[in-house]
């Protein structure tokens, strides 16, 4: 049986590693880190065509978010072994495993008190994604290596000229909902942001 502690350690607390690489064992997951993605965190993909579970994580999550992604996927791991497509993806089910495969890593006091504080107000009804629970995803946050440079989208005023880190340019527009609306200049699209989406201010 492979031990993936000393690899996992690099993402995640180590005290929790040894966890993650039983997991990784039990289910025969391939388990990847991946580029940083825009649009998710991490996800799960369940066996298709003789291939395995899959789990993918973003590389530069910080050690609490990387963990909290990889005990979410696992619990969509853990819900498509009993249910199969039969249930909803965030469904009851779900929620159950979420909360369960939890456990064990609050026993370890690995999480900083605000984490847990978070976390335990997330799991009274965990959402689709750790990033769609802003009080849970702002305290993270607070734990990412950030660039003095960097500003969130709900701290800009109005209107204001901002770019992404590749490059593309936006114009902050009204708040939707949870998101706001922005236009891209070149291509006038408009994209929804998410309030603590990172973004840099366009000087004159």
């Amino acid at each position: 049986m492979a031990d993936f502690s000393k690899q996992l350690s690099k993402y995640i607390p180590i005290e929790a590693a040894p966890i993650i690489s039983q997991w990784i064992n039990d289910t025969g997951c391939r388990f990847k880190v991946t580029r940083s993605r825009s649009s998710k965190l991490g996800d799960y993909t369940a066996p298709f065509k003789g291939n395995t579970h899959q789990i993918t994580v973003n590389h530069d999550l910080n050690t609490y978010s990387f963990l909290i992604t990889t005990i979410h996927e696992f619990a969509h791991l853990k819900t498509y072994q009993q249910y199969k497509n039969t249930v909803k993806p965030h469904g009851i089910e779900w929620k159950n495993n979420f909360k369960n495969l939890m456990q064990p890593f609050l026993k370890l006091n690995i999480f900083p008190s605000d984490i847990i504080q978070a976390v335990s107000s997330y799991m009274n009804n965990p959402a689709a994604s750790s990033c769609t629970d802003l009080q849970l995803f702002r305290v993270l946050k607070l734990y990412d290596k950030k660039e003095s440079n960097v500003l969130n989208i709900e701290d800009i005023e109005h209107n204001t000229i901002f770019c992404l880190k590749n490059g593309r340019v936006f114009q902050k527009g009204e708040k939707l909902r949870k998101r706001y609306k922005c236009i891209e200049l070149s291509s006038h699209k408009v994209y929804l942001f998410h309030p603590l989406a990172e973004v840099y201010l366009v000087k004159d």
